[in-house]
């Protein structure tokens, strides 16, 4: 982990400032909250936000409203550039008190830019802000929950399929994981429910998905990616797409509106 910024951003002319931080490969900030509302968006690579169990995804086509106050971390699986764009309340238009995803098109990407550069006159700067306020569109998509079980033998088994999201999704897997941690198979299925809200399988679904979201935001195929992340074929990975985040990992990750 790295440190991130802290307490109160420097205010600037207009309401938004604009830092961008480089993180190396699995770099994360350690938990944190702002006084003043964020934007993260990636400039570069993929980002991964995370709030409690909640975890959001972003590659450059989607940024992350998190509202003052709100504690979370960042960080990202592969070298990223994160562009935060910082909103004094009392100056910003929007206030969403949830965070929120944000489709990111080629206009809204070129302002965020745009208002990074110190040297931006006054003028063009609050112009510029306006523009950028003016083009924050929330997205319906929520993000896939993977709640962190307070049992420690459900936390030892969550552990080892986060560690190796390829398990095999079969009953043998369960009652191999149950022996591992000394109970029965009917004991940490009932324990996953009260502990996550979740039964095993979802639960391990939700890991899957979530382990595959920065591999397809990379660009990798989704072929490869429902192999690496226990599927036997593709078709069976975006079924369990669509059921769990209701469309596809594409329309997801470009920030299109469910059909």
């Amino acid at each position: 982990m790295t440190d991130a910024v802290v307490g109160d951003v420097p205010a600037g002319v207009g309401a938004i400032v604009v830092g961008n931080f480089s993180l190396e490969s699995g770099q994360w900030f350690v938990p944190h909250s702002h006084p003043q509302h964020q934007l993260a968006w990636a400039r570069r690579g993929v980002l991964g936000v995370s709030v409690g169990d909640a975890y959001w995804v972003l590659p450059r086509t989607r940024a992350l409203w998190l509202p003052a106050g709100v504690v979370h971390r960042t960080g990202a699986t592969r070298d990223a550039v994160l562009c935060s764009l910082y909103f004094a309340p009392h100056r910003c238009a929007r206030n969403w008190p949830e965070p929120t995803p944000v489709g990111v098109d080629g206009l809204l990407a070129h302002l965020m830019v745009h208002l990074g550069d110190e040297n931006l006159p006054d003028d063009a700067r609050l112009r510029a802000e306006a523009v950028v306020l003016d083009l924050l569109r929330p997205l319906p998509a929520t993000p896939i929950d993977v709640p962190t079980p307070a049992d420690d033998r459900v936390r030892a088994v969550a552990d080892a399929l986060l560690a190796d999201p390829a398990d095999p999704a079969d009953p043998r897997s369960l009652e191999s994981h149950a022996r591992a941690v000394g109970v029965s198979r009917r004991t940490l299925t009932r324990l996953f429910v009260h502990d996550t809200g979740l039964t095993f399988d979802r639960w391990r679904t939700h890991a899957r998905l979530r382990a595959a979201l920065p591999l397809l935001a990379e660009g990798q195929p989704v072929s490869r990616v429902a192999h690496t992340v226990g599927y036997a074929t593709p078709s069976a990975f975006l079924a369990a797409f669509r059921r769990t985040v209701g469309t596809s990992p594409g329309r997801y990750l470009k920030g299109d509106t469910p059909p």
